[in-house]
C-alpha cells in the first residue's frame, strides 16, 4: 500500500515519457537518418565530397566519445533564448525548446544518431555494386530506386539501428537532464526518476524501476542479438 502512490506518480509516468521519447526519436531517425546513411555509403564524386563525408562521419560519431553532459551543455546553450537557435526562435515569437519534450527529442536524435547511422551505413555498404548498377539502368528515378532497391537490401541494418537507438534512448540521462530538467509528465524520464528516488533514499521505488529497466534491457539485447545473427548469415 505504501508503494501505490509512487508507482503511479513517480514510476508509471516517467516510463511513459521515456517510451514516448524513444519511439518519437526512433521514428525521426528512420525518416531522416536513413537517407543520410545511404548518401554517406554512396561512392563519392571527387576528393572534396569524399573529405566532407569523412568530416561529417566524424561529427556524427562525437556522441560516442564525448560525455553526455558536454553534449547536453552545448545544446542547452544553443537552444537557450539568448544564444544561437534559441535566440532566433525567440526573435520570431517561437518558444525555445529547452525544458520541453520537443527539446528532449532534438537532444535524443543528436545523441542517438551514431547508434542508428553505423549499422544502417554498414548495411548499405554491403549492397553489391552490380545490384546498384542494374537498378540505375532499370529505374532512372532516384527516389524510387532508393525505395525499391536500397531500402529492402538494408532492412536488417535499419531494424538493428532502430532497436539500438530505441534502447539507447530509454537509458539516456545526461543529455535529457541538461536540456529537459525534471518536469513531471513532460521531461522527467525514468532514468531521472530513479536518480531522484535514490536521492530521496526511497530505495524500494528505485529498485522496482531499475528492475523493470533491467528486464526491458535484457529483452532489447536479445532482440538486437537475434537481428545481428540474421545479419551475419
Amino acid at each position: 500500500m505504501m508503494l501505490a502512490e509512487p508507482l503511479i506518480s513517480d514510476m508509471l509516468t516517467p516510463f511513459w515519457v521515456s517510451l514516448k521519447l524513444a519511439g518519437v526519436t526512433t521514428l525521426c531517425l528512420l525518416l531522416f537518418a536513413t537517407p543520410l546513411a545511404y548518401w554517406l555509403a554512396k561512392p563519392s564524386r571527387g576528393q572534396v565530397a569524399g573529405r566532407f563525408k569523412v568530416l561529417l562521419m566524424g561529427v556524427i560519431a562525437m556522441p560516442l566519445v564525448l560525455p553526455p553532459t558536454v553534449i547536453g551543455f552545448y545544446l542547452l546553450l544553443l537552444l537557450s533564448p539568448s544564444v544561437g537557435i534559441g535566440k532566433w526562435l525567440s526573435a520570431h515569437n517561437i518558444s525555445p525548446f529547452i525544458f520541453t519534450f520537443e527539446g528532449l527529442v532534438i537532444g535524443s536524435i543528436i545523441y542517438s544518431l551514431p547508434f542508428y547511422i553505423q549499422p544502417v551505413y554498414a548495411q548499405f555498404l554491403r549492397i553489391p555494386q552490380s545490384v546498384l548498377e542494374v537498378a540505375h539502368l532499370l529505374e532512372p528515378n532516384r527516389l524510387r530506386r532508393f525505395m525499391r532497391v536500397a531500402l529492402p537490401q538494408a532492412r536488417v541494418g535499419i531494424i538493428l539501428g532502430s532497436l539500438i537507438s530505441f534502447a539507447h534512448t530509454i537509458g539516456e540521462f545526461g543529455v535529457v537532464l541538461m536540456i529537459g530538467g525534471s518536469i513531471a509528465g513532460e521531461t522527467k524520464v525514468v532514468s531521472i526518476a530513479i536518480y531522484e528516488q535514490v536521492e530521496a533514499l526511497n530505495y524500494e521505488a528505485a529498485h522496482m524501476m531499475s528492475g523493470i529497466l533491467i528486464i526491458m534491457g535484457m529483452i532489447m539485447v536479445a532482440l538486437i542479438a537475434s537481428v545481428n545473427k540474421i545479419n551475419q548469415r
